[in-house]
């Protein structure tokens, strides 16, 4: 195979089914050891056991590979360091997490309670936050690792009744953006996926035959790439029903109003120019903003 894992350690947060356990299941295929994490708990979070990690480390030691289970909450730090130190007492280091892990929530914003809007953004965000946290070090200390994020259409463009998970998913996207930055140097790529998988988190959501068509091993060769040692860094691949896409971040050319009082009436009359996507960029930084706006000014003065 051209893509394996060889010699790789793997975390795989939320592994316990579902697309988490087919990217754990995968990886083992391919040479790496896993450690599968999982609550154990119901969809909205309630509730937990270490039983469907365990599950899937016996489907993943009965094909001949090694891996461990592990029943930690992604939302508690010291649980997660201790999952991290599990994988480094057992294989002495950790090249590659996957925040898998996430609940839902969903309700319209009108009806949703702050304490279910908190709580996802705890699991998606803090929870991926955390794992990042506890891996870091030790991928930093071997100059090598590689992280990938679970982001949703629902982050990027929004879904009616998820306004709790697409907040929480987008703002993974801006962790990645960071990490990815400051990971450049140490050898650390960072990348989102975006699945559309049939999940029981998706169970009610889609008429049967679309989840049919929506098997959570159809995404898998996304994350695969995106955990090899030859992935990109900054990238978000879309993956459903075998088709893959890449989403961007950009940001247009824009025009320069300058200081005024009637600017407001300049760009209101003017907004199709400001949002027009020819010349448009996916910035290396968020810097390019600054550049572009400063750039644009002094170029109005000359």
């Amino acid at each position: 195979m051209g893509i394996d894992f060889q010699g790789r350690v793997a975390i795989v947060t939320g592994a316990g089914g579902g697309l988490g356990r087919q990217h754990a299941l995968a990886l083992a295929k391919r040479g790496a050891k896993v450690l599968v994490n999982d609550l154990g708990g119901a969809v909205d979070g309630s509730g937990g056991t270490v039983g469907a990690a365990q599950a899937v480390v016996d489907e993943i030691r009965a094909a001949g590979g090694e891996a461990l289970a592990n029943g930690a909450s992604v939302t508690d730090f010291a649980a997660v360091e201790a999952m991290v130190q599990q994988a480094i007492d057992a294989w002495g280091r950790v090249d590659i997490l996957v925040n898998n892990a996430g609940i839902l929530r969903d309700k319209s914003f009108a009806k949703m309670s702050m304490d279910d809007f908190r709580l996802v953004v705890d699991v998606h965000l803090m929870g991926a936050a955390n794992c990042c946290k506890a891996v870091w070090p030790h991928m930093v200390a071997q100059q090598y690792g590689r992280i990938v994020m679970t982001t949703s259409s629902t982050g990027l463009y929004g879904n009616f009744g998820q306004a709790n998970y697409g907040a929480a998913k987008l703002a993974q996207v801006g962790l990645m953006q960071t990490l990815a930055i400051e990971g450049a140097k140490y050898n650390i790529h960072v990348n989102a996926l975006a699945p559309t998988a049939a999940t029981r988190m998706t169970e009610g959501l889609m008429p049967q035959e679309v989840l049919d068509a929506l098997k959570p091993e159809a995404v898998v060769p996304a994350m695969l790439v995106l955990a090899h040692e030859s992935a990109p860094t900054r990238s978000i691949l879309c993956a459903g029903a075998g088709t893959f896409e890449a989403a961007h971040i950009t940001l247009t050319q824009g025009i320069h109003l300058g200081i005024g009082a009637d600017v407001p009436e300049q760009l209101a009359a003017r907004l199709a120019e400001v949002t027009e996507r020819a010349g448009e960029q996916v910035p290396q930084s968020g810097a390019a903003q600054g550049t572009n706006e400063v750039g644009r000014a002094l170029a109005a003065r000359a």
